[in-house]
């Protein structure tokens, strides 16, 4: 049992999984010679839409360029404020600051690691334009509070639902609660591309309208450009890729779920975990302990053969790059980053290699 090496994902094995389907689209792209915005990627954005239970949906190169988009369709005055948390991959803030926003740092609730809802009222103020919801590790947020102040004060809400493909909020997929939401199609997420992808989804007809041009360079039709835009479109390859994988994404779920549950019910009472409250799904797009041993227990687990990752060791507003944002006081966000961390989860997790990973945790605390 020592010998174990168990990876933090296992993308092998997920291909080898789905081969026959894949290598049979893969050739069918080659073949046709269209390699972007092609019959793929159209079928699967109203595929991903229709999974999704929302209107409109729309490729573009990766999680983060669907959160500039998302921000730029709003056309906010340079200098407005939005709403998120700083417990999250720095992408978020970025698409906030690249926009002219200034990004307002709002803490986390402590068992959830999403916002708190009662911390967000006092983040706004007149120059307030929108919150950022992020669903954190794939478990849904408290939207239908936060929406509900954003409705009250005049913001709009974007979800990152970047940890939370098929992550249900009262039997309804998150992606279709704000008036956009962004997901990442990178590799490592519960839908993944074999490279970089993203994801907008909305049911806001001009915000799909002016979307569609603003990836594909400000032009409906090519070469008559209506507005400034970007290049950002997820090309037939990812598209063909990620219909196949959309097909199997709820049984990957379930799959990914069944080990959270053993994980739950089998780890040590000396670690935590993110709650799940009875009115959601979660996704499990990371399963996450924490413990204020963190440091210690990873370095343990890493002598078992057994990888893990901390997401994230550092909030955004003590980085380098935010170092104006680091007086702001958010202790749960900072606690946080000293004690979570991702223990491995994905479908094709053996019965063997979760009873090892459990075992290996439960001895580091005996």
């Amino acid at each position: 049992m020592e010998k174990f090496k168990i990876s933090f994902l296992d993308l092998r094995s997920e291909y080898l999984f789905l081969k026959k389907e894949i290598d049979r689209n893969l050739e069918e792209v080659l073949l046709s010679g269209r390699f972007i915005l092609g019959p793929n990627v159209e079928a699967f954005e109203k595929e991903f839409a229709n999974y999704i239970g929302c209107k409109y949906a729309i490729g573009v190169a990766s999680g983060t360029d669907a959160l500039v988009l998302a921000l730029h369709c709003l056309n906010l005055p340079k200098g407005s404020e939005v709403i998120l948390q700083s417990f999250t991959f720095i992408a978020v803030a970025d698409s906030v600051v690249r926009n002219g926003l200034k990004p307002v740092f709002c803490d986390i609730n402590q068992r959830s690691y999403n916002l708190e809802v009662s911390k967000i009222k006092e983040c706004i103020n007149e120059k307030t334009k929108a919150i950022i919801v992020n669903h954190m590790y794939g478990l849904p947020a408290e939207v239908e509070e936060i929406i509900e102040i954003a409705e009250n004060k005049g913001l709009w809400v974007i979800e990152d639902c970047s940890h939370a493909h098929g992550a249900l909020y009262k039997n309804k997929k998150v992606g279709n609660f704000g008036h956009i939401a962004c997901f990442s199609l990178y590799p490592a997420k519960i839908l993944g591309a074999y490279g970089d992808g993203g994801i907008i989804t909305t049911n806001i007809e001009e915000f799909n309208e002016r979307l569609r041009m603003l990836r594909n360079y400000g032009q409906k039709i090519k070469y008559y450009h209506e507005i400034i835009g970007y290049n950002s479109r997820l090309d037939e390859i990812q598209a063909a890729i990620l219909r196949i994988k959309l097909r199997y994404l709820d049984y990957f779920i379930k799959k990914r779920r069944e080990i959270a549950k053993i994980y739950r019910e089998e780890l040590t009472e000396e670690v935590t975990f993110q709650e799940e409250p009875p009115h959601v799904t979660h996704a499990y797009g990371y399963f996450v302990i924490a413990n204020k041993r963190r440091d210690e227990l990873q370095i343990y687990l890493n002598k078992k053969g057994i990888e893990t990752i901390i997401h994230y060791p550092l909030p955004i507003h003590l980085q380098k790059s935010y170092k104006d944002f680091s007086s702001v006081y958010l202790p749960n966000t900072e606690e946080a980053c000293k004690t979570v961390l991702s223990l491995p989860m994905h479908p094709f997790l053996k019965e063997e290699e979760v009873d090892y990973i459990i075992k290996s945790v439960n001895e580091f605390f005996k």
